[in-house]
């Protein structure tokens, strides 16, 4: 039996189980539907070693990971969300300051970007303009997964420590 088959069996037998699982824990039935469907998703695309015994327990590993994720995002949202009701936070889309400052802070972001070595700074401008993943990033350029997360890294941090002076 392989691995797609596995996993289909598994969901089939399995699906209102772990539903319930993530649905007890994060107080959403819907939101656990498309949880499980992710986990699911990820098994499939995913080259993982499983066997009968073995996927279930990897099932439920992600699934515990996926709630922690869950009130991870929740809590960021909810800090943010406090942080526009409490403060005298208000957007300005004409203001021409706000413009100017963009157009800086994409300045020193391009040159943040041509200190970097041209393999960094194409995954980063793949990543971030184009919307790539890093698995489609490797698959694209023929990389080592690891290796393009490591170099997108490196981009990131570099960028990161350019723009601090700005925001």
């Amino acid at each position: 039996m392989n691995n797609n088959q596995l996993i289909s069996n598994y969901y089939s037998e399995h699906r209102d189980e772990i539903i319930n699982f993530i649905a007890v824990r994060i107080m959403d039935a819907t939101e656990a539907e498309d949880i499980v469907q992710d986990i699911f998703l990820r098994l499939l695309r995913g080259h993982h070693l499983m066997t009968p015994d073995t996927i279930p327990a990897l099932v439920y590993t992600m699934a515990r990971h996926a709630v922690s994720d869950h009130y991870r995002r929740r809590r960021v949202y909810e800090e943010y969300e406090h942080y526009i009701q409490t403060s005298d936070f208000k957007p300005q889309t004409s203001d021409i300051e706000s413009i100017y400052s963009a157009q800086q802070i994409a300045e020193r972001m391009e040159r943040s970007l041509a200190r970097l070595p041209k393999a960094c700074c194409e995954i980063y401008r793949l990543h971030i303009y184009d919307g790539m993943k890093v698995s489609a990033i490797a698959k694209e350029l023929s990389l080592p997964y690891k290796q393009v997360e490591n170099r997108l890294g490196q981009a990131r941090k570099a960028v990161r420590q350019q723009l601090r002076c700005c925001v």
